[in-house]
């Protein structure tokens, strides 16, 4: 059997717990319109097309740039990466936060593209 996975998403953390300002300066950077969610814990950007994406995160801990890794199988993702070195940090409502050797952290989501697969690569393992 074999799985998919590809760079999803570039997320942003932000330390805050108002994304009106990171809202702001980042819609102004990237030239696209900012929407924050109805939790307030999210920004989208319209008019974005493709992989990756790039999104806001309103945190409680230091800001820092994390990627979202979707796959159709995080599980067998999740022992690959450990195969290659990679820690898992947590398991949060429907994704694995893992921390590469680096010490570079990411999730690991389902699929979140509207043209998944598209240029995901393939593994081995797993039940895909």
């Amino acid at each position: 059997m074999t799985h998919k996975s590809r760079i999803s998403v570039v997320c942003i953390d932000c330390k805050t717990d108002d994304l009106s300002e990171a809202t702001a300066f980042w819609s102004a950077m990237l030239g696209k319109e900012g929407r924050i969610d109805e939790r307030g814990k999210y920004t989208q950007f319209d008019g974005h097309k493709g992989h990756p994406k790039v999104l806001l995160q309103a945190v409680d801990h230091e800001p820092r740039v994390h990627l979202d890794i979707e796959t159709d199988d995080k599980e067998a993702e999740c022992e690959r990466l450990k195969g290659l070195g990679a820690k898992e940090i947590a398991r949060l409502k429907t994704w694995i936060v893992m921390e590469a050797p680096t010490g570079h952290r990411f999730c690991l989501v389902g699929p979140q593209g509207e043209d998944w697969p598209g240029d995901a690569a393939e593994f081995e393992g797993g039940e895909a």
